[in-house]
């Protein structure tokens, strides 16, 4: 059955589980987001089988100078009936729905006509490509025969989308990097159709079969067709800068983070934090270093090679406990279920029985992230999320493989689990998908939630996750330190022009990342840019707000007060979430 967004819409969005008389405002802004959430997803069907939204599910996007023209005039009609509207008399839970589509309205606008990706990213075709597939095979939303015969649809309509891709990228304009990437991915979408469809043609209608079998069969041709063109033409002929450069880049960082906080004190925190971590990284590794070498002797003023090598001989206890090469998904398995009783043991936050489930990174998904939690759309409700993690390539050496196992150890795997997953992304956006307001979860924010993520990991540590093993801790402090990190490259590669030897030294000695991490890391930099910062501006966002709170509460603060009622509003950013707790007045975009 195919979903209605402007009915569901129109039932839940309102003021949240606040049952107040609306204003003829409210009405007006009610009326329009349901326009927007209805009228979005033509654009972009694949990104509307994500969200839930099934009506598109046989379609694919429209990428070429047409479908823009069309996405623009939609863009920009929302915004203009969204500055008619007086804000100051919606409903609180409102005017922060209305702030969070602003944004977004004008973040892709200026996406469209000044960042332009689509002239030279193909790293979105990629991506759009596999998860047109992916995402109607992974979820049991709808029958198997219903979204195979959608699948048909897209299939059939794939040689032309890879057509017009190649129709639509300027190879010059394409960074060599990128257009790598895209060619180690684009073969990925026929994986998803070995593992995921063909095993399944044995269990539809004959007619259906016939169908699926000659649309896949044109969909190898046309991916084989497009890998060739990638390979000799594109890769070849990729030219452009992977640096945005200060005025693009200030511009990206401020839509995504949706932040007062500018690049400059960004960078001033992240540096003061830089230090701060690392002085702490000290103290705990003094404690294992002096539990396994009782009688040496720290002089007071330890010079920074003594600090150094204290904090490098405490990690090589820590890079003792490495699991197996083939290992890690089910290491996560049986962390996912203790980090689970944890949180329920300390009553940290109610705990969703929503299903989850731990698997391989798609192929079509990986080369940017080890790992990344996949939720269901906020309209497929009921349906499992994703905990992937990357396989190691077959083609790396016993070297590399060893350097990535000592970064991703089985102490990093409890970090990675908690961020990922308990009591990180998988619960925080269990909780936000309950929020009523389907906008808001249609423009969640990136720094609330991977900050949620970064919080989440302290919270385990100082709750004496593991009995405050002091590697644990340590191993905590080295994660977040590579938070620290990630916005510190990501501003000055983009900006500054960081080069690979000085943010590789500054990964390695500085953050103790293992030679692979920070290998991986300076190409995800230079693939994506102003993401890597929302990890520490979130996070420093969280603990601002924590402390603003336990002030304000005083003797009534309880961490499992806290945490359910900032994971109640939804997925806003944080200072929306502090308007709402603390009562002050909501703020637009800065």
């Amino acid at each position: 059955m195919k979903a209605f967004l402007s009915v569901v819409f129109l039932l839940t969005t309102l003021t949240g589980t606040q049952a107040v008389a609306a204003s003829a405002e409210d009405v007006r802004f009610e009326e329009l987001a349901a326009r927007f959430v209805d009228g979005f997803p033509v654009l972009s069907p694949v990104s509307a089988t994500t969200l839930g939204d099934h009506r598109f599910d046989d379609r694919l996007d429209d990428i070429s100078a047409a479908g823009r023209a069309a996405e623009r005039a939609f863009l920009q009609d929302t915004l203009q009936a969204l500055s008619d509207i007086d804000r100051s008399e919606l409903s609180r839970a409102n005017q922060i729905d209305a702030a969070m589509l602003a944004n977004q309205l004008e973040y892709s606008l200026w996406s469209l006509d000044q960042l332009q990706e689509w002239a030279w990213n193909p790293l979105q075709y990629t991506q759009l490509a596999g998860g047109a597939v992916y995402s109607l095979m992974a979820r049991d939303f709808a029958p198997l025969e219903e979204r195979l015969d959608d699948l048909a649809g897209r299939l059939e309509a794939m040689p032309a989308f890879l057509a017009e891709v190649r129709a639509t990228l300027q190879p010059a304009r394409v960074p060599r990097v990128h257009a790598e990437t895209a060619a180690q991915q684009n073969r990925g979408v026929l994986s998803i159709l070995d593992d995921m469809v063909v095993p399944q043609l044995a269990n539809v209608a004959p007619a259906l079969k016939t169908r699926l079998e000659g649309a896949m069969a044109a969909t190898r041709e046309a991916v084989e067709t497009h890998q060739a063109w990638l390979e000799e033409d594109l890769v070849p002929a990729a030219e452009g800068e992977f640096r945005l450069g200060a005025e693009l880049f200030d511009r990206k960082l401020a839509y995504t983070l949706d932040s007062s906080l500018s690049r400059r004190e960004i960078r001033e925190r992240a540096q003061a934090e830089f230090q701060r971590v690392r002085d702490e990284m000290y103290q705990v590794a003094l404690e294992v270093y002096r539990g396994k070498y009782p009688m040496v002797k720290v002089p007071e003023s330890p010079a920074p090679e003594f600090r150094q090598a204290v904090i490098r001989a405490a990690l090589e206890e820590v890079y003792r406990h490495l699991p197996g090469r083939d290992e890690i998904v089910e290491v996560a398995r049986r962390q996912l279920a203790q980090t689970t009783e944890f949180v329920r043991e300390k009553n940290l936050v109610e705990v969703p029985d929503d299903p989850i489930e731990i698997i391989i990174m798609p192929e079509f998904q990986r080369g940017v992230a080890v790992a990344y939690c996949d939720p269901p759309g906020p309209l497929d409700k009921g349906q499992k999320t994703f905990y992937a993690v990357a396989p190691l390539p077959e083609e790396w050496t016993d070297i590399q493989v060893e350097s990535f196992l000592r970064e991703y150890n089985l102490y990093s795997i409890q970090d990675l689990t908690i961020h990922e997953a308990m009591p990180g992304h998988y619960l925080q956006l269990a909780h936000s998908n309950r929020y009523p307001s389907v906008l808001r979860s249609v423009l969640w924010s990136g720094p609330f939630v991977e900050g949620w993520a970064v919080y989440a990991e302290r919270v385990m540590i100082d709750n004496g996750y593991l009995d405050f093993d002091p590697l644990m801790r340590l191993t905590n402090l080295k994660w977040y330190l590579r938070a620290v990190t990630n916005a510190i490259i990501d501003q000055a590669i983009h900006v500054d022009g960081m080069d690979r030897e000085a943010a590789m030294e500054l990964m390695v000695e500085g953050g103790f990342q293992e030679e692979r991490e920070a290998a991986g890391k300076w190409i995800r930099a230079q693939l994506t840019s102003a993401q890597l910062s929302t990890y520490f501006v979130g996070y420093q966002e969280h603990a601002d707000l924590r402390e603003e709170v336990e002030r304000s509460w005083g003797e009534d603060f309880t961490l499992r007060r806290y945490h359910d009622t900032v994971l109640s509003f939804g997925s806003p950013p944080v200072r929306h979430v502090r308007s709402m707790i603390l009562g002050t007045p909501v703020v637009a975009s800065p």
